[in-house]
Order: C-alpha cells, then structure tokens, then sequence
C-alpha cells in the first residue's frame, strides 16, 4: 500500500530539497519511492509542489483526494493544495505567509494566518513556526529539514533513515545545523501524550 504526500511552497523555500531527502531516506529502507515537482514560476516566488509516493507501485503523481500528507512551508500553500488530502489526512505547515507578487502589487485583500488555519481545521493541522525554530538551530535556511523533524511523527519511515538522507543531502558545513533543525522540528511536531 502506498503512502502518497505532497510537500508545497513557494520557490526558494527548499521544498525540491525536501522531497530529495524523504526520497533519500525511502531509498535508505530499501523501498520504493516515486517522486515528481512541478515548479513553473518558482524562480519568481511561484508555486512549487512536490509529489511523493513511498511503496507506490504506478506513477509518481498524486491524485487529489488521495493523499496521507501534506507539507506545507506556507499556510497559503496548504489552503491552496488542501483537495489533495484524502478524508483523515493530516497537514503539517508553517504558520507563514509570503504574500503573492500579485497580491501585494494589485493591493488585493490576503487571508489572516486565523483563516487559513480555520480551513486546514478538518485535517487536524499541525502548524509550527518553522523560521523560529530554524534561527533556534543556526540558519533560518534550515525550515525545511525543521518541517521533516515535524513531520516525521506522520512518516512511515524510520529517524535513522531521514538524519541519514539529511547528512547526505546538505552540504557538510550545515550537517549539525541541520540535525538540530530536525531535532527541533521533531520535538515540535511530538504527539501529545
């Protein structure tokens, strides 16, 4: 049975990163991962979206309706990819908001982060302040592997598995960065007891 999520965001954000290293860990278990991005205008702070399958046996595209996770590094983002979580779903996402180039050049009326958060109620969202955190850690560059830490209370993959695609995938003056991101991140995203 395959377990599908999608990591979104803005360009820039480092969501392409975060899919290669849940792709990297996959791969670490010896399973199987199948992975697309589609990122059109994300040099210009366009939408960037992410799509994993772990154990997947057919194409790497998630359906809408259908998908277990969703990342998000925005909260717009995660109002903006919402149909593509299956009923019982989780999200995961940052409390921020960058505002759209079009939004802000046309003046246009923009959600409170309260708005988003009241349409992502339904899938029990797990929303964290991601920059904080990543400061907490050293660089504010790390709020994507923050995001996995947080996430990966809803991965079906091991801890090892991702701090070993983590080391693997950032360049080595940021490993113990990074593993504090993760660790940060984890600490955040815990299940209460």
């Amino acid at each position: 049975m395959s377990f599908d999520l999608l990591i979104v965001g803005v360009g820039g954000q480092g969501t392409i990163l975060a899919s290669n290293i849940l792709g990297r860990a996959t791969l670490e278990e010896g399973r199987s991962v199948r992975g697309a991005e589609t990122h059109g205008m994300a040099q210009r702070g366009g939408s960037v979206e992410c799509h994993l399958r772990i154990d997947g046996r057919y194409g790497p595209l998630v359906d809408p309706g259908t998908a277990d996770l969703l990342i998000a590094f925005d909260l717009l983002e995660a109002v903006r990819y919402l149909h593509f979580l299956r009923p019982g779903g989780r999200v995961v996402t940052s409390t921020g908001i960058i505002t759209p180039t079009t939004v802000f050049s046309q003046g246009l009326p923009m959600p409170t982060s309260d708005e988003c958060l009241a349409r992502l109620a339904p899938f029990r969202p797990l929303a964290i302040d991601t920059a904080a955190l990543a400061r907490e850690a050293g660089s504010e560059l790390a709020q994507n592997v923050v995001l996995i830490g947080a996430s990966s209370h809803h991965l079906p993959l091991r801890e090892s598995s991702l701090l070993a695609a983590i080391e693997r995938s950032v360049p080595p003056k940021t490993v113990e960065v990074n593993r504090r991101a993760f660790a940060l991140g984890r600490a955040a995203g815990a299940p209460s007891p």
